[in-house]
């Protein structure tokens, strides 16, 4: 067998992200050359020739490094090894804002593909801490609904689903209730969803769908999840509720007020403070305190322009796991504000 290609039977069968600080073992220069083609190859879609132009290769040398991966097995459903620099980047994530776990991928070039290798590394870790008879709380957004599509087809004892928050009257792939659907669909598994829209037509209202009957019992199932799947939107058309015209009236006000984005359609400032503004009163959504009681909460989201809501999420701590790209790991690891 031929030293590289040991090289990727043992990246195989090594685990994504030891105990100990991976940033402290040696680095393979050529396995992470590999899983660099890798990636660009199967997860942004690049060609091979444009793959040899990035990285200075020839396309000869890339083809045969990815007819390595396959005869290796080091390519399935989503790549098995990581990237040195990367899993250098979680453990700093770890450490700086005291979170369960990290998981960080390479930012492709294209930034519109961001948010879909994101999706694959959401999916695989979703693979792999879901498990019977657990409860899962769903939020909404494009990064939830393409972490479903990296996920196979498995049938599940005892596991239900609920909604963590109110649904778009309009209809969308990202909305809630198709994002819980899709969950259930793939797992078998049970679902209840908040069955109203995201924000009330005023405080009382909202008060009075969230404080009985059927929603009410929705709302309490969703504070005993036992793991939170979200995203985030900052304050632009880049924002899922300001896109479908949702809270596009209210962008302005927002900001002004300081927001810098939402977490389940609470707007936040740059500290992780709910903004005096009156969505935030009139929101039918799982409360941030509450999202925090769940002992598993993960953040699948990146991207430059969400820099400022990311980071405020994490000064909140309302989540404990961040699923994210490479270029803005960088970002929040070197952040002297954080």
């Amino acid at each position: 067998m031929s030293e590289t290609r040991r090289r990727l039977e043992t990246a195989k069968t090594r685990p994504r992200a030891p105990d100990s600080d991976s940033a402290d073992s040696p680095v393979d220069p050529e396995q992470q050359q590999q899983i660099r083609i890798a990636w660009a190859y199967f997860v942004e879609g690049l060609t091979q020739a444009e793959i040899a132009e990035r990285l200075g290769l020839t396309r000869l040398r890339v083809n045969r490094i990815l007819q390595i991966c396959r005869e290796a097995g080091l390519i399935q459903i989503r790549i098995q090894s990581p990237l040195a620099s990367c899993v250098a980047l979680e453990r700093a994530l770890i450490r700086r804002y005291g979170l369960r776990d990290a998981v960080v991928v390479p930012t492709p070039r294209d930034e519109d593909k961001i948010r879909a290798a994101i999706g694959v590394a959401l999916g695989g870790y979703v693979e792999n801490a879901v498990h019977d008879g657990m409860l899962v709380g769903i939020g909404w957004g494009l990064t939830l609904r393409l972490g479903l599509q990296s996920i196979r087809r498995r049938r599940m004892t005892d596991l239900s689903v609920v909604s963590l928050i109110g649904s778009m009257t309009r209809g969308s792939g990202e909305n809630t209730f198709e994002i819980v659907s899709r969950f259930a669909d793939l797992h078998d598994a049970d679902r209840f969803y908040l069955a109203a829209p995201v924000y009330a037509d005023d405080e009382a209202q909202r008060d009075s769908l969230l404080g009985r009957g059927v929603l009410r019992d929705i709302y309490d199932k969703a504070k005993s999840a036992d793991m939170a799947l979200i995203s985030v939107g900052n304050v632009s058309d880049h924002n899922l509720m300001l896109a479908l015209g949702v809270v596009d009236r209210e962008a302005a006000a927002l900001r002004a007020a300081g927001a810098v984005g939402d977490v389940l359609g609470n707007w936040l400032d740059a500290e992780g403070r709910p903004v005096e503004h009156p969505l935030n009163r009139r929101m039918v959504a799982l409360s941030l305190d509450d999202l925090a009681r769940i002992p598993t909460v993960v953040l699948a989201s990146g991207g430059g322009y969400k820099f400022e809501i990311i980071r405020a999420a994490l000064r909140r701590r309302c989540v404990n796991v961040l699923i994210t790209d490479e270029k803005l790991a960088e970002r929040l690891a070197e952040d002297r504000e954080g």
